[in-house]
């Protein structure tokens, strides 16, 4: 077996816009800072610091309770515009699609691996879990703002793949705001075969 590993890394990125829950709603709202616990974000739908098991988790019963490790949603404008353009629609918004931070500086930002912390000026540490892997639910909020293209619901799975973000849960508390700095810490990384 042959073994190969990469070095660890550190890239630049600023928060070009950031988005919570109003209420019960998957969709998200502009804000101009979060204010961020253990939990996620107080009272957001996907805060939290356990969570109940779904789909994605199919080695559990539907309902399990377990870690919340999807307290917050990360996207990139690049990635948004790459699915709206195989789509062929004029636009897909972070808030449409239930988006926490949009991440600017950083490219293929959906690829950065699991255990990646992301370091804010301001002192919050994010630690990414994974990608966030693309919905039909997603997909009907898309759909909902192109009349005569259903199509856009299962064709958003497809179109973001590999584009629709990371989830991520909060390491060190605080306040982060749009327009503060941050830098992704890629840890070493291996294949194993």
């Amino acid at each position: 077996m042959q073994m190969e590993r990469t070095r660890p890394q550190k890239l630049a990125a600023t928060i070009d816009g950031l988005y919570r829950t109003q209420g019960d709603g998957f969709e998200t709202q502009p804000v101009d800072h979060l204010d961020l616990g253990f939990d996620g974000i107080d009272g957001d739908r996907h805060g939290g610091t356990t969570r109940r098991s779904g789909a994605r988790e199919p080695w559990y019963p539907r309902g399990t309770k377990m870690r919340n490790e999807r307290q917050l949603s990360l996207l990139a404008a690049d990635e948004l515009a790459a699915a709206a353009a195989e789509l062929d629609i004029a636009e897909i918004r972070p808030e449409w699609i239930g988006g926490n931070l949009l991440i600017a500086g950083i490219a293929h930002l959906s690829w950065l691996p699991p255990r990646t912390i992301l370091m804010f000026a301001g002192g919050v540490t994010l630690r990414i879990d994974g990608d966030n892997g693309p919905c039909r639910f997603s997909g009907a909020a898309i759909a909902a703002r192109y009349e005569g293209r259903s199509d856009v619901e299962l064709d958003f799975v497809k179109a973001a793949k590999h584009r629709r973000g990371l989830v991520a849960w909060v390491e060190k508390p605080g306040r982060i705001a749009v327009g503060e700095t941050c830098e992704a810490r890629i840890p070493e990384q291996w294949i194993y075969a």
